[in-house]
């Protein structure tokens, strides 16, 4: 006999004439497909776009920079000429800088009373501070006007990512114009460093920070200080790393398996105990018709019975030639 591969078939087949279609099946099934596509347009909409993944962990990010952290710095003071604003930087590493220049521009505002300062320049990864003053200027005004608004202020690469939300130009359109014009102004600065990975594996790093300002108007036992724009930093050891990720293949051909396979089944039994309700209502409502219908009990109907003798049915019970001989020997008439 040869070997048949068929009967490794799992999936037998039944023939159409065996089956039973239904108006419940029917609806059930239409219903199936339409949610079965829902779940597919979800899932491969999932699957198309990417992800972000955050995590923190405690370490320096970029330590390919030297230990260096890039600032950008816009920054108006609509009362307070250009040849009187300068920019200060000092930290813990013993730097010192008294109006610096690389990378940064004055422009006049508000018909030349004023000054919108715009600079590019580095800080060391300590704690420090870095302040907008007259302290450069070649001679000191009376009462400099400190009132101001920041445009911009951010650290390391701008990231332009629309599915990370964070605080990375927290004190962007700060306004201070309204304050007094003699005061200080101090905005205390947490940095937090921020990476930020593509589906290309190139990272990107910048830095959020969280900020907290007060403003003051300061003396010495000289007189009052002359008021600055100081912000002051420390960095937070913690590091954000943000991650782009897409589903992988396999788990959406899984998920669509599962989904299709789910669906199937629980619809499966779901009209089979529709299916099942309602054939045994049918028999109770044909029970019932049969039983209370004539308002007479029911009683099958038996074909009649002939009679017969003693002798006749015990003479059947033998073969034919037995029963030729009990017909001569007694002359019996079958």
């Amino acid at each position: 006999m040869p070997f048949d591969v068929r009967r490794f078939d799992i999936y037998r087949k039944v023939p159409k004439d065996l089956t039973q279609p239904t108006y419940t099946g029917a609806f059930i099934s239409i219903l199936c497909c339409f949610f079965i596509l829902f779940l597919f347009l979800s899932e491969l909409t999932g699957f198309i776009a990417t992800e972000i993944v955050n995590e923190l962990y405690v370490d320096d990010p970029d330590k390919d920079s030297g230990g260096k952290i890039d600032v950008s710095l816009n920054i108006s003071l609509p009362n307070l000429h250009c040849d009187l604003v300068g920019l200060d930087i000092q930290d813990e590493m013993g730097r010192h800088e008294v109006g610096h220049i690389d990378n940064s521009m004055k422009i006049s505002i508000n018909q030349g009373e004023g000054c919108r300062f715009e600079g590019k320049f580095t800080i060391n990864k300590v704690p420090g501070n870095f302040h907008v003053s007259t302290h450069s200027a070649t001679a000191q005004p009376q009462n400099p006007d400190m009132t101001h608004s920041i445009h911009k202020l951010a650290f390391g690469d701008t990231l332009q990512v629309h599915n990370v939300k964070g605080a990375f130009n927290a004190l962007g359109g700060a306004d201070k114009l309204s304050s007094n014009p003699l005061a200080s102004h101090d905005y205390i600065l947490k940095i937090v460093p921020t990476v930020y990975e593509d589906l290309s594996g190139r990272q990107r790093f910048s830095y959020q920070y969280t900020v907290a300002n007060k403003e003051y108007v300061a003396y010495s036992h000289t007189g009052r200080i002359i008021p600055a724009i100081w912000f002051r930093y420390d960095l937070s050891p913690i590091t954000v790393k943000y991650t782009e990720r897409r589903q992988p293949f396999y788990r959406f051909i899984t998920t669509i398996c599962a989904i299709v396979g789910g669906t199937f089944t629980v619809a499966g039994i779901i009209d089979s105990c529709i299916f099942t309700a309602s054939e045994a209502w049918k028999k109770i409502q044909i029970a019932s018709l049969l039983k209370y219908g004539n308002n007479k009990p029911y009683k099958p109907v038996l074909p009649e019975k002939t009679p017969i003798s003693a002798l006749d049915f015990c003479v059947g019970l033998f073969p034919t030639p037995v029963k030729a001989h009990f017909k001569s020997l007694f002359a019996l008439s079958f």
